[in-house]
Order: C-alpha cells, then sequence, then structure tokens
C-alpha cells in the first residue's frame, strides 16, 4: 500500500517582531529590516509508484523546513490508482500541463527527478515530450533548475544534443567524487565526497565540456557526478543521487533480484559498490550464488532481510546537505538582487 507519509503543505511565511528599544531613530523605535518571504521552490516528481512519497521526502530533507515546496508531476509518468489519488489531494498539477502548472506557481526555483528507465532511447521515452516542454519553460523564464540523474540526461539531450551512453554494467554504489573547479555550490565543502550513484547510462565528460557545460565534481569510477549550464537560466545537474536514504540503494538490490527471481530480467543484479559492510555482503552474495543457479520465485522467502543485511552509515548525506544548503543561499541571493 502507498505510504502517503506525513502531508507536505505549503509553510505560512513567518511574521516580523517589532523591536521597541531606544537604539534607533524615529522616536527610539528600531525599526527591523524587511522580512522576505520563504523561498518558494518547486518539486517536478516523476519516480515510479513505488518511490514517489520516499522520493519527496528525500528532497524535503535537503530542502529543508525553511523553504516552501510545491509538489508537482508530468501526466504522463504511468500511474497506479493509490498513487494517483495521492497525486490529486498533493500535488498541483491537476490535469495541466506542467509547464502551465509551474508557471503559475510563483517558483524561486525548481527540482526535476527522474524517472524508471523503460526505453532503450531516452527520446522514446513516453514522458520525453513533456519533459522537454519543462525544460524548454525553465530556460525561456530563466528559472534556477536542478536536474537530477535521468532528467539531467533528459534535459542535456533536449538542449544541446548530447546523447546518454549505455554501459556494460550499471553504476550501483557509493563512490568518492573530487571536486575539480571552483564554484560557489561546493563552498566551505571537503574536496572529496562520497555520492550515491545508480544508473545504467552516462554522458561522456568531453561532449560536456565541448558544449560548454562546467564539470565541477567527478568520480575515478563512474566519470561526471555534478556539473552546471551558466548560459542563460541557471541550471545543475546531477547523475547520482545525493538525496538518497541510507537504505535505497538496499531496496534497489532487492527489487532487482526479486524481478531476476520472476523471470523480469535476465540476468541477477550486481551488489551495490561501496555499501555494504563485509559480512552482510559475503551473505548477499551467497544468496545470489543460490539465485543464479536455480532461479525461482520460491527464492524469495530464503532472501537475507534488511535487517540482516545493513549498509554502512549514510556517509553521503552530510555532502549533500552541502550542496543544498548552497544551491538554496545562491537562489536566495538571485531572489535579493532581483526585488
Amino acid at each position: 500500500m502507498l505510504d502517503h507519509g506525513t502531508p507536505i503543505q505549503p509553510a505560512s511565511l513567518s511574521s516580523a517582531e517589532l523591536d521597541l528599544g531606544h537604539g534607533g531613530r524615529d522616536g527610539g523605535v528600531a525599526w527591523p529590516a524587511p522580512v522576505r518571504p520563504k523561498l518558494r521552490v518547486g518539486l517536478l516528481n516523476n519516480m515510479p509508484d513505488s518511490a514517489l512519497v520516499q522520493t519527496e521526502r528525500q528532497f524535503r530533507r535537503l530542502i529543508g523546513p525553511g523553504v516552501e515546496l510545491r509538489l508537482f508531476s508530468l501526466d504522463t509518468v504511468p500511474r497506479g490508482p493509490l498513487a494517483r489519488a495521492h497525486l490529486d489531494r498533493f500535488y498541483g498539477t491537476h490535469g495541466k500541463r506542467a509547464e502551465d502548472a509551474l508557471a503559475g506557481a510563483g517558483l524561486d526555483a525548481l527540482v526535476v527527478t527522474g524517472a524508471e528507465p523503460k526505453a532503450k532511447r531516452l527520446a522514446d521515452e513516453a514522458f520525453f515530450p513533456a519533459l522537454a516542454a519543462v525544460v524548454d519553460w525553465a530556460e525561456a523564464s530563466g528559472l534556477p533548475t536542478l536536474f537530477s540523474c535521468l532528467a539531467a540526461h533528459a534535459a542535456v539531450l533536449h538542449l544541446d544534443g548530447i546523447e546518454r551512453q549505455p554501459l556494460p554494467t550499471k553504476h550501483s554504489g557509493v563512490y568518492a567524487c573530487t571536486t575539480v573547479a571552483d564554484h560557489p555550490l561546493l563552498a566551505g565543502m571537503p574536496a572529496r565526497v562520497a555520492v550515491p550513484h545508480s544508473r545504467w547510462n552516462d554522458l561522456p565528460e568531453q561532449a560536456l565540456t565541448a558544449r560548454g557545460y562546467r564539470i565541477l565534481r567527478r568520480s575515478e569510477q563512474v566519470g561526471v557526478d555534478l556539473f552546471v549550464r551558466e548560459g542563460g537560466a541557471p541550471m545543475v545537474f546531477l547523475q547520482g543521487h545525493p538525496e538518497y536514504d541510507g537504505d535505497t540503494l538496499a531496496r534497489e538490490y532487492r527489487r532487482d533480484m526479486g524481478r531476476f527471481l520472476d523471470g523480469e530480467r535476465d540476468t541477477a543484479p550486481a551488489l551495490p559498490e561501496n555499501y555494504y559492510a563485509d559480512g552482510a555482503a559475503l551473505r548477499l552474495d551467497a544468496f545470489a550464488a543460490v539465485a543464479r543457479a536455480y532461479r525461482s520465485p520460491a527464492l524469495h522467502a530464503d532472501f537475507p532481510t534488511m535487517a540482516e543485511t545493513p549498509p554502512r552509515p549514510a556517509d553521503w548525506q552530510e555532502g549533500a546537505a552541502g550542496l543544498f544548503r548552497n544551491w538554496l543561499a545562491l537562489i536566495s541571493a538571485r531572489t535579493v538582487l532581483a526585488a
């Protein structure tokens, strides 16, 4: 059953308290500085039903309680009845085209999530035309936008014709990513941070730089992690998933192994790299060997539980919080200049 969690409602604006001390002018009344309204950030959440609410929570954690978060989704992403009910209640699209709903929301910034890939070619995904229209709208309006994983791939394909390249094996795990350029997004952060990645495709670094994208962080193991497009609307692109909870990669691995046991995929998934402690990894590897040899839905009953095979602590979350703090600070400064 879909876990609706705590409803995410628009936060009310805090009121200014008048300081009636005697240090100011105008008869001894010290007037406070004008209060800026809270930032209003949109989340265009295109994740599948099973991850819809979890994704809301992940980005809410990173964006924080001091920002008004407004929720949207593309209507071309297939939904079941429970997810549809959740969208109808809490999301602002309500049958409108996504770009029209976003345009009427008065946003200061936008986060666009990816979706679970279905088609071999990204341009053949059912949601691609609608997502491309959102990219065009963000570019034309100058709205600062952050694209996550598959949404980043779709955006650079639409904007600059850069095709993602299929990988021989899935990048799944937590990888050390190193800063390669100075940028306010990375202010005060360590030069090397851990970032989860979970993807079957990659954007070639040379193709990105040739078209003017600036690489900010990369990994020797999985390539480009974070990059920006600074001409036109400020756009930030993530190939990784800094928003992930500590157990997200474990849940994805269990989902994919379950699909293998049920015959929905041809090969068993590889264990996420740099993610499990040695004991948990050994236990899961032993089960995977049995699954490859005797694939059957009956083996679901023998799958080691999450409690028996916990992942390592989520040491990427501090770096993720720093990245989003810096992004929101840049947006806040931009709104002050525009006021």
